[in-house]
This record gives C-alpha cells, sequence and structure tokens, in this order.
C-alpha cells in the first residue's frame, strides 16, 4: 500500500468522523434548543450551527468524495463494484438532504433571532421550518450510516 494512499484513507475517516459526528451534534443540540421554547436559546445555538455548518460539515462534504475516489483509483478498484456505485449514489441522496436542511438552518436562524431581538415569540414559519429540517435529517443520517456499512464490509451485493 502507497504512502499516499495511506494519507487518503487518514483523512477519509477523519473528515467522515467529522461529518458524521457534526451532523449528530447540530442534530442534538438544535432538537434541544427547540424543545426549551426559549427564543434567545433557539437564536444562540442556531448562530452557531449556521457556522458549524460552514466550517465542518462542507468542508468533509468536499473531502470525502475527493478522498474516496482517489483511493479507489489507487487501489485499481472497478467503478462496477455495487458497494463503491451505492455508496455514491447514497452520497448523492444524502447531499440532496444536506443542501436544502443548510438552507433550512439560515432561516431557522434568521427567524429566531429576529424574534429574539424583538421579544416575540417564534413566527408559525419557524415550526414548519422545524418539521422540514427534521425530516430531512433521518434520511440522511440513516444514508451515511449506510454508508459507513458498505465503506467497512464492501459486501458484494
Amino acid at each position: 500500500m502507497s504512502e499516499l494512499y495511506l494519507w487518503l484513507k487518514w483523512l477519509h475517516v477523519i473528515s467522515s468522523t467529522v461529518l458524521f459526528g457534526t451532523g449528530a451534534g447540530i442534530a442534538f443540540f438544535c432538537v434541544r434548543a427547540h424543545r426549551t421554547g426559549d427564543v434567545r436559546v433557539i437564536a444562540a445555538v442556531g448562530r452557531e450551527v449556521v457556522v458549524a455548518d460552514a466550517i465542518f460539515t462542507a468542508t468533509a462534504v468536499v473531502i470525502q468524495p475527493l478522498t474516496g475516489l482517489a483511493m479507489a483509483h489507487l487501489a485499481g478498484m472497478s467503478w462496477s463494484m455495487a458497494w463503491l456505485k451505492w455508496s455514491l449514489v447514497l452520497y448523492v441522496i444524502v447531499g440532496c438532504c444536506w443542501l436544502p436542511v443548510v438552507w433550512i438552518q439560515v432561516k431557522m436562524r434568521d427567524l429566531a433571532v429576529r424574534a429574539a431581538t424583538g421579544a416575540a415569540g417564534l413566527p408559525v414559519s419557524y415550526s414548519r421550518y422545524y418539521r422540514w429540517w427534521f425530516a430531512l435529517g433521518w434520511p440522511a443520517f440513516i444514508g451515511v450510516l449506510v454508508i459507513f456499512y458498505l465503506m467497512i464490509v464492501k459486501p458484494a451485493l
């Protein structure tokens, strides 16, 4: 195994850990903040979540396919391997869930900040955004778990 391959693998594992961990952490803190009903808490958590997604998640989202595809190339893997194809398909599906979630988080943050600043309650639209955010998070979370399985086990599908 080449030294380059091992460095790519290390970066791939680290970025997948960041991707999964940041996603789980963001979900945990958003749900906990929402459950308080306190617009100041929701606004503060919303601010940090948007920053964390921009710094950590977005970086890992770019690193993951670059390192994964580079490792597959260096290892001489066939692109026709079912586990590799399904991993890529699931990665796209997860991304299709994550992109709207990022936009929704920004909207939720803005609504919460506005409510906290004006000492008003959250508008009805916040609850609608929250429900969409929550609903899109599940397929993304499950998709990432399945991708982990496919990457580790590499089953002959």
